[in-house]
């Protein structure tokens, strides 16, 4: 197989030739009038051939450019055929998005009723799984940390923050105006971000814990606080909708501010970029949107990566 000079060369030789004309070939091609005349030398000097001949203000192209200008719009039309046919694909198959069951279901899901509208329709797959974006078919993640991932972009979509909460009924039962009253009532703890965290942001000891339950759930951890077992330290984006809901209510001001946040990814280079571009948009959006008042951070707060 003969080696194929490049395709800009011949794609600039197939409209020169249509045209009659370096100048108008240049303006269909968005570049300039040497560029054309440039890869036009380059493409006769590769052949060992002459392409044109100027006759008056026109340049007429000889039979051997007319001919292979002919094979190139027919490989151009088959090129394109051949991308529509992939775009109409893309668009044919849901995009697949990578997160956490805590993130999809407690965040995500309660918006995904405003998602169609947004984004004209998109149809969405979740997967829960740690994407390669290579070989498991995920698109799109929404990855808990520092980053940056190599080899994909990267959006920021929310700081993560921890603050207390409880529910009305176990407030009303256990009056907390203060921190030191957590040392009275019990205290729903996580397994891999303890109460100690949230004390020493205020500069405070953490008391001795009176009873109370330990998770290693931070869905759960949230379900225990709603059915009134006690007061957790809560991860924002699972608490928020439980908050709305008055399911949940902060019994102090103030949050902590994790050591890592949320970003959305994806590879650029993705057959599906646009309606990856459009989630994305719609993501950064909705996390934007808090329910109620935010309380001022405390000092952030070296955590371990938990999703």
């Amino acid at each position: 197989m003969a080696r194929l000079p490049p395709f800009i060369a011949l794609r600039t030789l197939e409209a020169a030739a249509r045209h009659k004309s370096y100048s108008r070939a240049a303006e269909e091609l968005f570049v300039t009038h040497g560029a054309v005349s440039q890869q036009i030398r380059r493409l006769e000097a590769e052949l060992g051939l002459t392409l044109f001949h100027r006759r008056g203000n026109s340049m007429e192209p000889t039979t051997v450019a007319k001919q292979l200008a002919v094979r190139v719009r027919k490989a151009i039309g088959i090129l394109s055929d051949g991308v529509a046919e992939a775009e109409a694909l893309g668009r044919a198959t849901p995009l697949v998005l990578s997160a956490v069951h805590a993130m999809t279901g407690r965040w995500l899901a309660p918006r995904l009723h405003r998602l169609p509208e947004a984004v004209g329709g998109l149809e969405l797959q979740m997967a829960e799984r740690l994407a390669d974006f290579t070989t498991d078919g995920v698109d799109c993640a929404i990855r808990h940390g520092r980053g940056p991932w190599p080899g994909v972009e990267q959006t920021h979509l929310m700081t993560e923050h921890w603050f207390p909460v409880c529910s009305p009924a176990f407030l009303a039962r256990h009056p907390v105006a203060g921190p030191e009253d957590l040392a009275r009532v019990p205290l729903l703890t996580h397994t891999e971000y303890p109460w100690n965290l949230w004390f020493s942001a205020l500069g405070l000891e953490t008391p001795p814990q009176r009873g109370g339950l330990s998770f290693d759930d931070s869905s759960v951890l949230v379900d225990a606080a709603v059915q009134g077992l006690g007061v957790a330290l809560a991860r924002e984006f699972l608490a928020q909708q439980a908050l709305a809901e008055g399911r949940l209510v902060r019994p102090l001001s103030g949050q902590v501010r994790a050591g890592a946040d949320y970003h959305f990814v994806w590879r650029a280079d993705s057959p599906k970029l646009p309606r990856i571009l459009a989630l994305r948009d719609w993501l950064v959006e909705e996390a934007t949107i808090r329910n109620g008042e935010e309380a001022p951070d405390l000092l952030p707060v070296e955590a371990p990566t938990l999703t």
